[in-house]
């Protein structure tokens, strides 16, 4: 397969929250390649959110996705979960040890975000365009913009965040877009159902309050773009 978008937990679940599951299963169709989820990502938000009942619907309704064959698993790419394990890892022991506050190494991310960064990782090896669909801030500043994440930390925690600078490599090079970016093409691409000028404006105001980490300006700045393609 020429192409894949890796799904975090984030992001799904931001779709999911806001009724956006069958627009993605109409991009699906469109798209010439694969839509895949780690092992680690499925667990987030289906085996483990399936058990509880606040959560038990939006699990299996992105269980269904799999069952239909809308979202796959790295083997339909020819990818072990050893292979993505190992790196896994490797990439959570880089990413929890490169910043530092009061003494202690700041935990960044977890088991689901790093097997997309390392499943990532993999594909580009083998020379499989891809890209990360990541909602959460935490991990696309890490890979975007780690130094404007020291500045974040250090006024959320509200100390001096030191971090290692010779790291930053260990995280370029990943492609990453939100969810408002996936749906902003289907707004494109006619998927969507609804009608009317603020149709878009709705689509990415409803995904900012429902999971995902975009600002009024990046929102201002998709819907300027949308006036003038």
């Amino acid at each position: 397969m020429s192409k894949a978008l890796i799904f975090d937990s984030s992001s799904l679940i931001s779709l999911s929250l806001n009724g956006l599951l069958e627009e993605l299963k109409k991009l699906k169709k469109i798209f010439n390649g694969e839509f895949i989820i780690t092992k680690e990502v499925k667990k987030e938000v289906v085996d483990d959110p399936i058990k509880i009942k606040m959560y038990e619907l939006e699990a299996l309704k992105i269980q269904n996705l799999i069952d239909e064959g809308c979202l796959n698993m790295p083997e339909k790419l020819k990818i072990q979960d050893k292979e993505i394990t190992t790196l896994m890892f490797k990439s959570m022991n880089i990413a929890n040890t490169m910043f530092i506050g009061n003494g202690n190494e700041i935990q960044l991310i977890q088991q689901g975000e790093a097997s997309c960064l390392a499943l990532s990782k993999l594909l580009n090896e083998r020379k499989i365009k891809n890209v990360l669909v990541i909602d959460e801030r935490t991990t696309r500043m890490l890979v975007e913009k780690p130094e404007n994440l020291k500045e974040l930390l250090e006024k959320k925690l509200r100390t001096k965040i030191k971090l290692r600078e010779s790291d930053f490599k260990s995280f370029a090079g990943f492609k990453i877009i939100r969810s408002a970016e996936l749906m902003y093409l289907a707004y494109k691409k006619n998927l969507i159902k609804l009608k009317g000028k603020e149709v878009l404006d709705a689509l990415l105001y409803a995904l900012k309050f429902k999971g995902c980490a975009i600002s009024f300006d990046e929102i201002e700045e998709i819907k300027n773009i949308s006036k003038k393609v």
